[in-house]
């Protein structure tokens, strides 16, 4: 069972596909669909949502895209859930429950088991994740190496 919503995947695999793809040029939002095989609609919010959490940066252009905003090392993977988390639009039209269960027994557990996920995800740098991708023979044309900002 996957306790990440899809959203929230989907922010994270595109994180670290910019990571692993944007040298020297940004990565085209086409570009990043077709890899993860999406119409880029589907990826719009999640990216702007990432631009605005200020974990990525949009270059306007003919040559724009989205590059990493700060070094992967200093994303986490619980930062890059959390924009995702906040960006997730078609679930705020659906009701909430509320009642004394719900209120008193579900959503404090709920709360702590989130709690620890994140934390969990706090750990995981998108170096990390790269460091993974190039392992498992996933590589990119472009030059791995790190920047500073």
């Amino acid at each position: 069972m996957n306790l990440l919503s899809r959203r929230s995947l989907l922010a994270i695999a595109a994180v670290v596909d910019i990571a692993i793809h944007a040298r020297p040029d940004p990565v085209a939002a086409k570009h990043l669909a077709e890899r993860h095989q999406l119409p880029p609609r589907h990826l719009e919010t999640i990216l702007q949502a990432l631009v605005r959490a200020g974990i990525l940066k949009g270059v306007r252009g003919p040559k724009g895209g989205y590059e990493l905003a700060i070094e992967r090392r200093r994303i986490a993977a619980g930062d890059i859930v959390r924009a995702a988390m906040n960006a997730a639009d078609d679930e705020a039209s659906l009701p909430e429950p509320h009642s004394i269960l719900v209120n008193e027994v579900i959503e404090p557990e709920i709360k702590q088991a989130s709690q620890v996920f994140l934390a969990h995800l706090d750990k995981i740098s998108v170096e990390d994740l790269c460091q993974r991708a190039d392992k498992a023979g996933f590589n990119s044309s472009a030059e791995t190496a790190d920047f500073a900002i």
